[in-house]
């Protein structure tokens, strides 16, 4: 009897494991497949069927190529800067504004905080026109600052913080305030450092989605020395007659530095004690 429900455990076990792998199995595929199509030499087919995986003759001409033909070095400066400097200004504003719908107490916090979130429903094809006219009449058109004006600062945020900030003991803020901390000290040595893993997990999503975004910066931007890699990647359709190599090539280099961020930022973005963050 006991053999035979450890040997259901067992099963149950391997079973769950080999759904978990056929899934991540399918989820990288094609990641795999990107990788595979931008080492392959200009020999191989890469629509044979069946579809070749591995490359019979692995190369990183592609890579070169891409890399000489196109700045892509200076593409890859413009994202790095808009992303670097949305994530801290969005993380800075969602933090001034989260903190005090969830810890102070006003008239109407609530039906504002009903408000910044009912935003959330609003898809940004309907606002993108208003958005354009307004950084029209603030001369951002064609600049950095133009790239990241409409992202200051995002309901999404300003809700992670708030819930994240409302989990935090009121003891830690009372004994700050007995030790005579201003409210601008008590949100900056106190609670931003205790909800950490929240301001992580937020500036993980708003550098993604600064990084990848091309639509508003196709809008905005005419001087080519200002693309990001998304406008980058897609100028290589035209510029090689749409070489899936070297489509891929650009392609590998535009999400290498999101993938290299979430693997070094993942450790933090685990459930912890809210006041964990304020000990020692």
């Amino acid at each position: 009897m006991i053999n035979s429900l450890r040997r259901n455990s067992q099963l149950k076990i391997v079973v769950r494991y080999g759904v978990l792998a056929a899934i991540a199995l399918i989820t990288l595929f094609p990641l795999l497949w990107l990788v595979s199509t931008a080492l392959k030499s200009p020999t191989e087919n890469i629509l044979q069927s069946p579809p070749q995986l591995l490359p019979s003759q692995p190369t990183l001409e592609n890579f070169s190529r891409v890399w000489q033909s196109l700045p892509f070095g200076q593409y890859l400066y413009n994202s790095t800067l808009v992303a670097v400097l949305t994530v801290g200004l969005n993380l800075i504003f969602c933090a001034l504004a989260a903190y005090p719908l969830a810890r102070l107490s006003f008239p109407g916090r609530d039906w504002i905080f009903i408000a910044i979130v009912s935003t959330i429903m609003i898809p940004f094809q309907i606002v993108m026109i208003p958005l354009f006219v307004l950084t029209v009449q603030l001369g951002l058109v064609n600049t950095y600052w133009g790239i990241i004006f409409p992202s200051l600062a995002s309901a999404f945020g300003i809700f992670l913080l708030r819930q994240a900030f409302i989990g935090v003991p009121k003891e830690i803020e009372e004994a700050a305030r007995m030790d005579g901390s201003s409210e601008l000290g008590l949100w900056w040595h106190i609670m931003l450092p205790a909800i950490r893993p929240a301001l992580v997990t937020l500036a993980i999503f708003v550098f993604i989605g600064s990084w990848s975004d091309f639509l508003w910066p196709l809008i905005v931007i005419q001087d080519e020395n200002l693309y990001t890699l998304p406008l980058g990647v897609a100028k290589l359709a035209g510029t090689f007659s749409l070489d899936w190599r070297l489509v891929a090539a650009g392609s590998i280099i535009s999400i290498a530095p999101v993938l290299l961020l979430f693997l070094f930022l993942q450790r933090y973005i685990v459930p912890t004690e809210t006041g964990s963050g304020v000990k020692g």
